[in-house]
This record gives C-alpha cells, sequence and structure tokens, in this order.
C-alpha cells in the first residue's frame, strides 16, 4: 500500500507563477510579502517569479492551492499549476545550454 501512496501519479508539484508590479514601494513590498509568504509555505525558487513545491499527494496539493488562493496580492497577475511526478519528471531543464537535472524533493517533504 505504500508503494501506492509514493506512485509517480500522485505525487504532485505544484508551480506558481507570477508576475507582479514593482513601481511604488508598496507594490514591491507585496511582491516581497507573497514571495516571504511562498517560502514560508514550503515552496522553494524555480527560476525568478516560478516557485514549486512538493506534495506527496493530490489533496496535500489542494491544500497548498488553496495558501497560496489565500495569500494572492491585491494587484499583478498569478498563475497557479499543478502537475504529476510523472510530469515533472520529464521536464527538459537547460542551463547555459547544458541540461541539468530537475530538483529533487527534500527527504522530509514525503512526512
Amino acid at each position: 500500500m505504500k508503494a501506492s501512496r509514493l506512485s509517480e501519479y500522485r505525487v504532485m508539484w505544484v508551480f506558481v507563477f507570477f508576475d507582479l508590479p514593482t513601481y511604488t514601494a508598496l507594490e514591491r513590498k507585496a511582491a516581497s510579502g507573497f514571495r516571504q509568504s511562498l517560502l514560508r509555505d514550503g515552496f522553494s525558487m524555480f527560476q525568478y517569479s516560478i516557485y514549486m513545491r512538493h506534495c506527496a499527494s493530490a489533496e496535500n496539493a489542494a491544500v497548498h492551492v488553496r495558501r497560496v488562493k489565500n495569500m494572492l496580492p491585491e494587484e499583478g497577475d498569478i498563475v497557479i499549476m499543478t502537475i504529476t511526478d510523472k510530469q515533472f519528471g520529464m521536464m527538459e531543464h537547460f542551463s547555459s545550454h547544458i541540461p541539468t537535472k530537475p530538483p529533487v524533493p527534500s527527504a522530509f517533504s514525503f512526512l
């Protein structure tokens, strides 16, 4: 049963893509607060304005999606995308034209 719980089709990744205004001090504070809230909720920066979080199940992913929705700033564009671990594993990532391995979730993310 435990093997099915950690199936690459049940394990999920939540991505948050955002484009927030930073013209005024208040907008910069809101954008920084949003990023800090993502980090406090266990998200990691994947690229600038793209954060991701590993979740052990679709139910756990739904909890974090709800949290992100509750922390949305007043202004800006935010996209939340949830994919399976299998889909995440098919991602190709290049840094300066050199293929790199996708990030591996930390051991405590399975708890």
